[in-house]
């Protein structure tokens, strides 16, 4: 059966794919790496793609790991590039994150949740029953600050303004981490939020398995 390499969202881990339903397909999860010191996000995608066994594999990444799987490309042939709940480009960023990433306030901040962020946090994420709060709060305990401070950072600091034709992107239009007006998705989910391959799975994998039959592929490494 072939695969598609997943690579899940900021801090969080394969669970988040559990509830996916792609036929013909296994989904092989990417664990990520410890971030070398000053690593970039260029340098670490292509330690990423160390791990790709398949020749021109299919990638999908969510959110944070949208980003990596959009550098992946530039390293090595893929197929497909499917992105879900993500942005493409540092220009889809919302205006917040780039003021926040020339500011560097996340050098100033706290990048862990806590007490008094947490409801702001759940918001954004979309989180509306007790059980997504109980897997959010999961992730916010087991996360590694070092790899959180330079997550964050890369995000906020991204500089991308290509991305290659055949980019599939899945996004809901109730997102506040990325909200929509700043995106040009390929595939839209009504109601949407940003957590919606956990409470949408159903649609997502509908879009996902819809993507999978077409025949457009990327016919070429592109550059940024």
């Amino acid at each position: 059966m072939s695969r598609i390499y997943c690579i899940s969202g900021l801090g969080a881990d394969e669970k988040i794919f559990c509830n996916l339903n792609i036929s013909g397909f296994t989904l092989q999860y990417m664990p990520w790496l410890k971030p070398k010191p000053k690593e970039t996000i260029v340098q670490y995608s292509k330690r990423m793609a160390v791990s790709i066994e398949d020749s021109q594999p299919v990638l999908l990444g969510v959110s944070f790991g949208g980003m990596v799987a959009i550098e992946i490309s530039k390293h090595i042939r893929v197929s497909k590039l499917i992105i879900i709940s993500g942005i493409k480009t540092s220009k889809e960023l919302p205006s917040w994150m780039r003021i926040a990433g020339k500011l560097r306030l996340n050098k100033i901040l706290p990048v862990k949740s806590n007490k008094l962020t947490e409801k702001f946090d759940n918001e954004q994420l979309g989180v509306t029953t007790e059980e997504e709060r109980i897997l959010v709060n999961h992730y916010r305990k087991i996360a590694d600050s070092s790899y959180l401070n330079w997550a964050i950072h890369e995000v906020l600091n991204w500089k991308n303004d290509s991305h290659p034709e055949a980019i599939f992107h899945i996004h809901g239009n109730r997102d506040k981490m990325f909200p929509i007006r700043n995106i040009k998705p390929t595939h839209i989910i009504e109601g949407g939020t940003h957590i919606m391959i956990l409470n949408r799975a159903e649609e997502v994998s509908k879009c996902i398995n819809t993507i999978m039959q077409t025949q457009q592929t990327l016919n070429k490494i592109f550059e940024p």
